[in-house]
């Protein structure tokens, strides 16, 4: 990935795309975070860090400002407490906002997202608003995962394709990199989920704002240290959450069809 880093630690941003801030969220990542921001920052890439720790009780925040004074391209969040992924990201997109970045990315602290994918995924943002690194698109691979856990996100995302009428292949991936001007088109102030259905969430939102989804392929690694955050009730969680979401889309396309209003409100005489 070109780009260039002049002696101030400023970067002038991924050519076609502009300045450039990886999210990285954090919750007892103490094993993981100088590993990941490391991958990121090696080589030096025109890409600034910000770390939203959700006040790890085992040190991660402290680890996260260590790097920070080192390196003047990381940053870290500190938050009240354990919010959960999408209030972490959230609170990541509108610190980039508030300071003039161009393009977000989302990215795991455990290292299943790989950051040697990441110029891909910046390249094709380039023509898109919203890219997707997916595991289930041609070329991807995930590695270490068992039957159970790639039948589960196999068969999670293809019942959200069909509910939610989105042509994405991967609408629980996370990692991601978003145009500030795509996050501009969406109601963030409605996103209501955490966790697994999160990146649903914004997958649907994303296609109803009618911005320019691509996926790109990489390699999904399971983490080597620390423990899943993913549960039965998560996906308990997502599942319903999709469920219902798609039978609102269908009730809003039947009432349009119906009253030909824009909104889906119906317009009485």
């Amino acid at each position: 990935m070109s780009g260039a880093i002049d002696t101030e630690g400023r970067t002038d941003g991924h050519p076609g795309l502009g300045r450039v801030l990886v999210v990285i969220p954090t919750y007892n990542e103490a094993d993981n975070v100088t590993t990941i921001v490391g991958r990121v920052r090696r080589p030096p890439r025109p890409v600034d860090i910000l770390v939203a720790d959700d006040n790890s009780p085992d040190g991660t925040g402290a680890l996260a400002d260590a790097l920070a004074r080192t390196d003047r391209h990381v940053h870290v969040l500190h938050r009240r407490g354990k919010e959960g992924l999408g209030a972490a990201y959230l609170a990541g997109f509108a610190w980039a906002r508030e300071r003039g970045y161009d393009a977000v990315v989302e990215m795991d602290a455990d290292g299943s997202h790989a950051p040697e994918d990441l110029p891909a995924l910046l390249d094709a943002a380039r023509d898109a608003d919203v890219v997707i690194g997916s595991r289930w698109t041609s070329g991807a691979r995930v590695v270490g995962w068992p039957l159970r856990r790639l039948l589960l996100s196999r068969c999670g995302n293809l019942y959200a394709r069909l509910a939610l009428g989105m042509p994405v292949s991967d609408a629980t991936g996370g990692y991601r990199v978003y145009r500030l001007t795509a996050l501009d088109s969406i109601d963030l102030e409605s996103v209501c989920s955490q966790g697994y259905s999160f990146q649903v969430e914004l997958s649907r939102l994303a296609h109803r704002a009618g911005v320019r989804i691509v996926e790109v392929p990489i390699t999904f690694a399971e983490r080597e240290h620390g423990t899943s955050k993913m549960s039965p009730l998560i996906v308990a969680e997502a599942l319903w959450r999709i469920t219902a979401w798609g039978v609102q889309d269908r009730r809003t396309a039947v009432r349009r069809g119906l009253h030909g209003t824009p909104d889906g409100q119906v317009r009485w005489p």
